[in-house]
């Protein structure tokens, strides 16, 4: 049986929808039943037949950071992916960040331990990867620092020293390190929020760029690492590296929108940085904009995905169809 964490987000649902249209016997831990009905909407999105599709999962309601529901939850497991994170970029979130980041993977890597797990699949971030200080591609062996990093990723990188902690115990594992992940069904946040920024014919677009890959793509590679007798390994997941114009070009032309033409200036965005921080003081609404994003902004690094190409001889497909298949679905669910 294989076990999914974090399984009503992006990342986690989609694998739900691969693994279940492959006939595996799959169980995930889901925290509150409301969020149920998302993952069965991203079903919808890709098949008729989406309610007997989630029937076949095996649900438990628990936590990762609750040890007597991941001890029912890992009844008779030979695989896990663990998608479950808790994602912010404001630094007085990092108590609660460092909690289910690292405490909660180090609970999934003791209980993988402690069942027998054959192996355990890790979704971390590019965040982790490091930063070059030159147009060299950062690749896997790129030296990480906490400077100028931003705390989501601080934290992910000590959830990644618990799954390596847990090779070291001879759990067979593979991380991946995916860039922005394109996909349907999540408009409010991660990639969503480039989807609904582009529906509103903004005239301005962020400077600096990052590393996209579709939700698909993720999904296929993290199922093939976990079949495969590759273990003890980290892998970037990126199609391409794009300035946030050109991601933003795309999204707008396949919605039918006027592409942003004008760069925010750093001035702006420091302006944008305090706004956001009172907002946050005021109603708590999440840091959209802090000293790192902006650091992230002015130095943008590009990645190099030849490694898992190589592992698994595969390309990644074109962002164009995801992106065009994300636009339509969220102009529906706008309606």
């Amino acid at each position: 049986m294989v076990l999914v964490t974090g399984g009503t987000g992006l990342v986690g649902s989609h694998l739900l929808l691969k693994l279940t249209m492959d006939d595996n016997i799959v169980r995930a831990l889901y925290r509150t039943a409301d969020k149920l009905t998302h993952v069965k909407k991203v079903f919808s999105y890709y098949s008729d037949n989406y309610e007997a599709l989630f029937e076949k999962i095996d649900w438990v309601q628990g936590d990762i950071l609750d040890i007597p529901s991941l001890e029912t939850a890992f009844e008779n497991i030979a695989q896990v992916y663990h998608c479950a994170a808790f994602i912010s970029f404001n630094p007085s979130d990092f108590k609660k960040l460092e909690r289910i980041n690292r405490e909660g993977t180090a609970n999934i890597v003791n209980m993988c331990i402690t069942a027998g797990v054959d192996k355990l699949c890790h979704v971390s971030t590019i965040g982790t990867i490091g930063r070059t200080i030159t147009k060299e591609k950062a690749d896997e062996e790129t030296e990480w620092t906490r400077q100028n990093a931003n705390p989501y990723a601080i934290t992910k990188q000590l959830a990644e020293m618990e799954v390596w902690r847990g090779a070291q115990e001879q759990l067979k594992m593979v991380i991946v390190n995916p860039g922005v992940i394109l996909g349907p069904g999540f408009w409010n946040s991660g990639s969503g929020s480039f989807f609904k920024t582009a529906s509103k014919g903004y005239s301005y677009y962020p400077p600096g760029g990052s590393g996209f890959v579709t939700v698909t793509d993720v999904v296929n590679i993290m199922i093939q690492l976990m079949n495969s007798t590759i273990h003890s390994e980290r892998f970037i997941l990126v199609a391409e590296n794009l300035s946030y114009q050109e991601i933003l070009q795309k999204i707008t032309s396949s919605m039918g929108k006027k592409p942003p033409s004008k760069p925010l200036k750093f001035w702006q965005l420091n302006i944008g940085r305090i706004a956001d921080k009172f907002r946050n003081l005021l109603n708590g609404s999440p840091r959209t904009i802090t000293k790192n994003t902006i650091y992230g902004l002015k130095n943008p690094t590009t990645f190099n995905n030849s490694k898992i190409k190589q592992a698994l001889q595969i390309e990644f497909e074109p962002l164009e169809e995801q992106v065009a298949f994300c636009s339509k679905q969220f102009i529906s669910d706008q309606s």
